[in-house]
């Protein structure tokens, strides 16, 4: 081969992206387009799979958090709705054996009986009301305090001011916190 046809040859090489040997060059990859483009691409690609990945994975985790959030809001009806029905419960039997000492006491017309039936029942109701966190408030000969008792009365006394004489109505705490401050009388 000579000269000229070496350098033609060398030419044609390089318009085609071919070395002298018949491979391809360094930078190109026989499609016109560099390494370093292929590169971004592919990366590009890597990138938008990751995307679609992590947007179905939030697209999931919104619908669970969806269900969640309808599932907790029917519970919380449901608990509004049927919170007592635990409480009823225990009451139903007080009101059944209240109904039974009523109707004893009409055909028998025995008052001790009567007393006893109805003793017996008001400590079945003290022993549910205590069993739900409901204690009574005491009053009688302890000093007014306005946060527990209210002052229906006031009467001239010897015992020292603002001392509680009596209790007209019963307070009660639900679990420590007044639900019904007790209705008093106080000396002046």
């Amino acid at each position: 081969m000579n000269d000229e046809q070496k350098t033609t040859d060398v030419e044609q090489d390089v318009n085609t992206g071919a070395d002298a040997d018949g491979g391809e060059t360094a930078g190109e990859n026989g499609t016109g387009e560099t390494a370093a483009g292929s590169e971004a691409e592919q990366e590009a690609g890597d990138f938008k799979q990751k995307a679609g990945e992590y947007y179905a994975a939030l697209q999931r985790l919104k619908a669970e958090f969806d269900n969640f959030r309808k599932r907790t809001q029917k519970e919380k009806e449901e608990l509004v709705k049927y919170g007592t029905e635990r409480l009823i419960l225990k009451l139903l039997p007080v009101a059944d054996n209240l109904g039974r000492a009523l109707e004893a006491s009409a055909q028998t017309q025995d008052f001790s009986s009567l007393c006893q039936g109805l003793d017996m029942i008001c400590k079945q109701l003290g022993k549910v009301l205590e069993d739900e966190g409901v204690t009574p408030i005491e009053a009688v000969g302890l000093p007014f305090d306005p946060n527990l008792h209210e002052a229906l009365l006031r009467e001239e006394s010897e015992a020292a001011e603002n001392t509680i004489l009596a209790e007209l109505e019963k307070g009660y705490y639900l679990k420590g916190k007044v639900v019904r401050p007790s209705r008093v009388k106080v000396s002046a």
